[in-house]
């Protein structure tokens, strides 16, 4: 029997991991990495420049782990640094893209994919000529808290349940 695109849509077996964490104190200061985090109701990471601000759909921003080896490649590099995006979570061995729209875990955190992190014009600071467009397609996602708790390097990121309307 063949799935229809709703089925597969809300099919997402594999289990991420959580590779990073990162707190931006302040604009254009350096990120600071930390083992673990406390994820806030309402906020996003306590510690964080934009926890408690007015783009509650934004309060956590996570990158793919696996998309920065091909933004490396399309701009000739033989690595990126995971933070010079300004993303707080870096993952790996799960598509982002398909937790949009999606309540996820991160070990006892649950979150709410809310949209597309979209590169901004400092990609070309950051990464050289072509860093923006290198980065589009490839920027991650942002999220909301469903479920406040502490998050670890190295937690599972599992697939919950398609958003409730």
């Amino acid at each position: 029997m063949q799935s229809t695109l709703a089925e597969l849509r809300e099919c997402i077996p594999q289990v991420g991991q959580l590779q990073g964490i990162g707190l931006r104190p302040e604009r254009k200061t350096p990120i600071k990495v930390v083992e673990e985090a406390r994820v806030i109701l309402g906020k996003g990471l306590e510690g964080d420049r934009f926890s408690g601000k007015a783009q509650s759909t934004r309060q956590i921003t996570l990158i793919q782990e696996e998309h920065l080896a091909a933004v490396a490649s399309i701009l000739g590099l033989e690595a990126l640094d995971p933070w010079a995006m300004r993303r707080n979570l870096v993952v790996s061995g799960i598509n982002l893209l398909s937790l949009k729209g999606m309540r996820f875990a991160i070990g006892e955190v649950v979150l709410e994919g809310t949209g597309l992190c979209h590169p901004c014009s400092r990609m070309e600071e950051v990464l050289g000529p072509g860093g923006y467009n290198a980065m589009r397609g490839h920027g991650g996602i942002t999220a909301k808290v469903i479920k406040e708790g502490t998050i670890r390097v190295g937690d599972a990121i599992r697939y919950m349940e398609v958003v409730p309307s």
